[in-house]
Formats: C-alpha cells, sequence, structure tokens
C-alpha cells in the first residue's frame, strides 16, 4: 500500500507541477498568497456582519470560523506534520530529478497534510451550511480547490497531503457549523426566510454577489498582474 500511495503521488506530482509557462508560474505564486485574499475575507466580513443583527451572532460566527481554522491548521501544522514529518517535495533532495522548482520557492515546513487544503475547505464547508447558497458554495468551493491547485504546481505537496487536507478541512468546516447551529439558537429565533432576495437561512443575495464580485475581480487581476509579470 506505501509503494501504491508513493506511486500515486508521484504520478500527479509530475502531472501538475510547474509548466515552464511563466504566466502560470507567477499565477500560481500568487494566488497560493494569504495576502492576495485580504479583500475576498474582507467581503466575507461585511457579508457577516449586514446579514446578523445581533453582535452575539456575529462573534457567534466569527467563533465558528476560528474554530473550523482552529481544528484545520491546527492538526496539520501543530500535530502531524512535526509527528510525519514528511518532506515536501520540492526541499526532499530524492524528488530533484522530478521537482520543477517554480521561482526558487522552497516554503518551510513539511508535507503531510496541506494545512492550504484543509483550511480553504474548512471555511468553504462552514460558510455552505450556514449561507445555505448554491452559487455562493460553488464559488467558494472552486476557489479551495485552485488553492490546492496551486499547492500542487508549485511542488509543495503531494496529492495524498491535498487528499487527506480536503478531508479534514470538510470535517473541520463540519464540525465548526455543528457547534455554531447549536449555540446559534441560544441567542437567535429559529427564522426560516422564504423570499427571492434572501437564502433561506436569512443571507441577502445582493451581498452574497458582492462577496462573489470581490472573488471574480480578485482572480482577474491576479490574471493580469501574471501576465505582467511573466514579460
Amino acid at each position: 500500500m506505501p509503494q501504491t500511495i508513493d506511486s500515486i503521488d508521484r504520478f500527479f506530482l509530475t502531472l501538475f507541477n510547474g509548466s515552464h509557462s511563466m504566466f502560470l508560474d507567477e499565477f500560481a505564486l500568487l494566488f497560493t498568497n494569504t495576502v492576495a485574499w485580504v479583500p475576498l475575507f474582507i467581503a466575507l466580513i461585511i457579508l457577516v456582519v449586514k446579514n446578523n443583527e445581533k453582535t452575539s451572532q456575529v462573534m457567534l460566527l466569527i467563533g465558528a470560523v476560528a474554530l473550523g481554522f482552529l481544528l484545520s491548521d491546527g492538526l496539520a501544522d501543530g500535530i502531524v506534520k512535526p509527528l510525519v514529518g514528511r518532506l515536501r517535495p520540492v526541499n526532499d533532495p530524492s524528488m530533484a530529478s522530478v521537482v520543477n522548482v517554480v521561482n526558487g520557492y522552497h516554503p518551510s515546513g513539511y508535507s503531510f497534510f496541506s494545512a492550504h487544503a484543509a483550511n480553504t475547505f474548512a471555511l468553504a464547508m462552514l460558510l455552505t451550511l450556514i449561507i445555505r447558497n448554491t452559487t455562493f458554495s460553488t464559488f467558494m468551493f472552486l476557489w479551495a480547490v485552485g488553492n490546492c491547485w496551486t499547492r500542487l504546481y508549485l511542488g509543495a505537496h503531494y496529492m495524498s497531503d491535498i487528499v487527506v487536507g480536503i478531508i479534514w478541512g470538510c470535517c473541520a468546516g463540519a464540525i465548526a457549523y455543528a457547534v455554531y447551529r447549536r449555540l446559534y439558537y441560544k441567542v437567535s429565533p429559529r427564522l426560516h426566510f422564504i423570499s427571492s432576495q434572501y437564502t433561506r437561512s436569512g443571507y441577502s443575495l445582493a451581498d452574497i454577489d458582492m462577496v462573489l464580485s470581490v472573488l471574480v475581480i480578485t482572480v482577474v487581476v491576479l490574471i493580469m498582474l501574471s501576465c505582467l509579470w511573466a514579460r
């Protein structure tokens, strides 16, 4: 089984890692940078604040997000990575002939499992369960998948790192939601919205469109910067 997993990891690594495209090199480096997504995070905070009337509701949701990150990132970076000690492909001398190093990118830390995958899928899962809008969920999960692609492209992780990160991220998001839901009805009435302007959990579709616009605009900006810097 370990040899089979190793073979699968090597196959997908050679499939996704690098492309000799200066544009994709720059795009992957920009996309994987957390700073690039600050506008999206601000838009999500605005969405939460505008669609929750009480301070206790806002703080509860922020606490749920923090719990999701604590579970996903805490287990990955705080416990599993140091215990397993698996070198990242790009930092493993035995993989030097296989891995394409993108613009000298050598992230620190260990490989198993991917905190990027866990964190982004935890956030996507938690907000999907809370907001209950198909379009919003689709965009958030595509954003999470995009982050996973960058980790393979940059040689920061193997496919098994990504898969385990996705699974645990979804679990962490679901656990955080279960805690959120249990506490939410202690500070809020049980309401079910039926409206063409709101989701059934009470989130404005116009505010959701604002968040999605920020996400799309951010991707467009990253593409433009990648084209510019790839010259």
